[in-house]
């Protein structure tokens, strides 16, 4: 009987602030980072899970010490038993009442349980030889449900109402999955939008971007008007009439300053106004929506729980769900935020960017397609250009599309090397 044995955690550290890679109105000079975990176990196959938590540098150490104080709920158990029943796993991380007391369930100790839940599910995956996306995808509706917690979404969501729905979507989704790895998912680039860029780099990424069969691109604001107005017109000039260009103002802004600034905008038609206030502010990001339509919000990737993104979706106050693939407790947290999105009927369109978060959310994207939205329609995936040649199995984005991941595992692997040499301290 194979059980896990360790877990290992590294620190690793990309100095992308020395390019202003990543700069936005919030975050002026990131270092992409990840508080990264290997499972291991003593299994003959020698797989290990791979995971991590996204971080922008100083704390990623933090973020680490985290991670470390989880291996005693692993080590020894049962492999093959654990990634049976990664719903029950899920539970016990997440409701563990001393651990629960730092957040509860939010922050970095939640953080910390979806990198090992994401790393059990990149474990399980690699075992029975599927990507993540198709593994999720080829579960029945009553082995996805067991997957969620339920609690606090009950009255948004229950259990039979998310069978429904995945009951519903089993139809058409042998020919989904043929659509998905024939012709691929759509994305958009956030490339060309760094806040830290001048304008020549802008105006070329943007006409690249265009080039490269991309259906839209996103633009930083919300640090100057003058700036913003300026950039926008560089990318509207570049891109074209009707061209799709969003913006995020990375939670700069107060509410009555966030209606006030996107009405100064309102110039270049904006196809959606992301982070526009603080994440955790359900009704600002609400009355902005009223304010702003038809322009949509876009929000999701600092919301904490699958809890906040219920009252997002029950207030009204997001028309564009943007989860992230490690923000929530993992693979789990992430199927029960689909569920709702579907429920209410509204597009997801996930973060990425980062490192890794491209190789990872992809994954959720794709099961979303095939097995619970049943559609594509309005929806999209952030892609940024940063730092994929760091991982074992890099995204493959052609022509506008993130193309399906046919090797096996989550895509949240990294290259030993690259775990040597970023390493922090």
């Amino acid at each position: 009987m194979a059980r896990i044995v360790a877990l290992r955690t590294h620190d690793v550290r990309f100095p992308t602030s020395l390019t202003l890679d990543g700069s936005d109105a919030m975050n002026p000079d990131p270092d992409y980072s990840a508080a990264y975990v290997r499972v291991l176990t003593d299994a003959a196959d020698g797989h290990e899970g791979h995971g991590f938590v996204f971080t922008i540098g100083r704390g990623n150490d933090v973020q680490v010490a985290a991670l470390r104080a989880l291996e005693s709920h692993l080590t020894g158990r049962d492999v093959d038993g654990t990634l049976a029943d990664l719903g029950g796993l899920w539970r016990e991380l997440v409701h563990d009442s001393q651990l629960r007391w730092l957040g509860p369930e939010k922050g970095i100790m939640h953080m910390a349980v979806g990198a090992v839940v994401n790393a059990l599910w990149d474990l399980r995956a690699k075992r029975e030889g599927k990507p993540l996306w198709l593994l999720l995808s080829s579960l029945t509706p009553e082995q996805i449900v067991d997957l969620v917690d339920f609690r606090y979404l009950t009255d948004a969501l229950t259990r039979d109402e998310a069978l429904a729905i995945l009951r519903g979507a089993e139809r058409g989704r042998a020919e989904r999955e043929a659509t998905l790895l024939r012709e691929g998912y759509p994305a958009y680039s956030t490339t060309p939008g760094w806040l830290g860029y001048d304008d020549d780099k802008l105006r070329r990424l943007c006409a690249q971007a265009v080039d490269e069969g991309f259906g839209r691109i996103k633009l930083k604001v919300g640090a100057d008007l003058a700036d913003d107005i300026r950039r926008l017109t560089i990318a509207r000039q570049t891109c074209g009439p009707g061209f799709p260009i969003a913006v995020d103002a990375n939670q700069r802004w107060d509410v009555d300053e966030a209606i006030a600034w996107i009405a100064a905008l309102g110039e270049f038609d904006l196809a959606w106004v992301e982070e526009p206030t603080s994440p955790d502010d359900v009704l600002g990001h609400a009355a902005i929506a009223k304010a702003i339509a038809p322009v949509p919000v876009a929000t999701g990737e600092h919301i904490a729980n699958r809890v906040v993104f219920k009252q997002f979706l029950q207030a009204g106050a997001l028309q564009i769900l943007q989860l992230d693939a490690t923000r929530v407790a993992g693979v789990n947290e992430n199927i029960a935020i689909l569920l709702l999105a579907a429920k209410f009927g509204v597009p997801v369109c996930p973060h990425a960017g980062g490192v890794g978060l491209c190789e990872a959310v992809q994954h959720l994207a794709m099961f979303d397609f095939v097995a619970v939205s049943g559609t594509a329609e309005n929806r999209t995936i952030e892609f940024v250009d940063h730092l994929h040649e760091h991982f074992v199995t890099p995204v493959d984005v052609r022509a506008g599309r993130y193309h399906a991941p046919k090797a096996t595992g989550a895509g949240t692997e990294m290259h030993r090397s690259s775990i040597v040499d970023y390493s922090h301290g």
